[in-house]
């Protein structure tokens, strides 16, 4: 297993040198979105709407951030399962995201869109918000203000530990091997 220090920018050329295991250190722009938000995304596609942000390359995070405490950016910030997103993230694949994070296994049409993309998924520990929440150096709300924690929010990472869950080579950590 591997370790790469990456910025967020850089994950739609390097997905390729990723493998399931490594282990990646993330700074940079990622986007959070839950199942609310990514059927409202779907929506504006499918109707041909204005995006709350371009999905070419981006990095989506299945988070639904608390209220900041009071001179933070950010309340605690864990991932949220990633299989309530499954219904939505092939065709945001195919629009060019580019990375996902979250955690948990993901079924097989999301699996068969990350390798036809060449994209990755990548897991963050669960149950440790308050820790994932020391990684984020920004945070500013940009779509779907009624949704309240599951808004879309543009964050800024900082060395944001993670375990590459799903590779665009059909690596997984979620299958079995008997």
């Amino acid at each position: 297993m591997a370790e790469y220090i990456l910025d967020a920018s850089e994950l739609k050329e390097r997905a390729k040198e990723l493998h399931a295991g490594d282990r990646v250190i993330l700074s940079g722009v990622v986007y959070t979105s839950r199942d609310a938000a990514h059927k409202r995304i779907v929506k504006l596609i499918e109707e041909g709407g204005e995006l709350p942000f371009d999905l070419d390359g981006a990095c989506i995070y299945y988070a639904g951030p608390t209220p900041a405490p009071h001179g933070l950016p950010i309340g605690s910030c864990g991932p949220t399962t990633s299989g309530r997103m499954d219904p939505f993230a092939p065709l945001l694949l195919d629009k060019g995201l580019a990375a996902m994070i979250g955690k948990g296994g993901r079924d097989k049409g999301v699996c068969d869109a990350i390798v036809r993309n060449n994209a990755v998924y990548l897991c963050a520990v669960g149950g440790a918000g308050a820790l994932a929440a020391k990684c984020v150096k920004e945070c500013k709300e940009i779509a779907f203000f009624d949704l309240g924690c599951e808004s879309v929010k543009r964050i800024v990472l900082d060395k944001f530990p993670l375990i590459v869950g799903i590779d665009c080579h059909s690596g997984s950590l979620f299958e079995k091997h008997e």
